[in-house]
């Protein structure tokens, strides 16, 4: 039997561990990638070791769509002054969509008290487990859209019957916002329909990694997605609709000719207590008509019309 070394021990603990780790050199060069990295962004090693941080693989920006990776990223800083930091970023997965996660930076220090790198550890903080456990069992009942997996019009339209009920009994409201994406027409017919459903895969992903794990996200049909937003006011499911635009805004479609954006246009509202189904989703969809009225890639909330 062979014996491991510490050295071998912490690796094998590191590479097996449940964040995703990397570290860094002084110039920002990826030198080590554990395997919950590769699972969590879809990025083997052997295809960042050795690139540097400024390639913008991973492309985090934050809730504003900042890119952090070009001025205010957390290894840079704390390469500078030895102060471990850490936040909340949206980085970019290898399939296109945008995924939250809550990294932790520190530095590796050297003998001689300067510091030989960073070290970042990154955890997912979506509502992955939650939403695959809601879809497992909503497959048993045929309220799953096959394409990209998220519940169905069918499902949103008896949890908006089940919520309405549930504010006229009990006064717990909710908002609801109903999203487009963005000339997806021309997404179809510029680059065939493997590419449009790629487009509807990345955008359902990132809405769904980014929401609450009590909130509803689904797909409405065609295009549009909708979603249901428990125990929310006004300002914040605007705060919620403008986060979800953002991050959209920089999630990435690869072709074989280059990358393609993607935007959604949202509309939202507040459900009131004299609200049927039918008249809370027409006021949202007819917000949603606003925004792409008003020039596409916006938000427009309202509680009345």
């Amino acid at each position: 039997m062979v014996s491991m070394t510490a050295k071998d021990i912490y690796r094998d603990i590191i590479e097996n561990m449940h964040d995703g780790i990397y570290f860094v050199d002084r110039e920002r060069r990826i030198t080590y990638w554990n395997k919950a990295a590769e699972r969590i962004t879809g990025y083997a090693a052997e295809e960042v070791v050795g690139s540097s941080c400024a390639d913008n693989i991973l492309v985090h920006v934050d809730a504003t769509g900042r890119q952090l990776c070009k001025g205010s990223c957390p290894l840079i800083a704390t390469m500078a002054d030895g102060a471990p930091r850490e936040t909340e970023v949206y980085l970019h997965h290898k399939q296109g969509h945008r995924l939250p996660v809550w990294v932790r930076a520190s530095p590796l220090p050297a003998a001689d008290g300067s510091f030989t790198g960073a070290v970042e550890m990154f955890t997912e903080i979506s509502s992955r487990q939650a939403l695959q456990e809601q879809v497992e069992e909503l497959k048993k009942l045929a309220l799953v859209d096959p394409l990209t997996g998220l519940p169905n019009r069918r499902h949103l339209e008896a949890q908006l019957h089940s919520r309405l009920e549930e504010l006229r009994r009990s006064g717990i409201g909710f908002g609801l916002l109903f999203m487009d994406i963005d000339h997806f027409k021309q997404f179809n017919d510029s680059h065939g329909h493997d590419i449009g459903d790629r487009v509807l895969t990345i955008v359902a992903n990132t809405l769904s990694f980014s929401v609450r794990p009590f909130d509803i996200m689904c797909r409405w049909g065609g295009e549009e997605f909708a979603g249901i937003f428990p125990h929310t006011d006004a300002a914040t499911l605007e705060a919620i609709a403008e986060r979800l635009r953002i991050i959209v805004a920089h999630s990435r479609v690869s072709t074989g000719s280059g990358e393609l954006t993607v935007t959604i246009s949202i509309g939202g509202t507040l459900a009131k207590a004299e609200d049927s189904a039918a008249l809370l989703v027409k006021r949202a969809d007819t917000l949603m008509y606003a925004s792409k009225t008003d020039g596409r890639n916006r938000v427009t909330i309202k509680e009345s019309i």
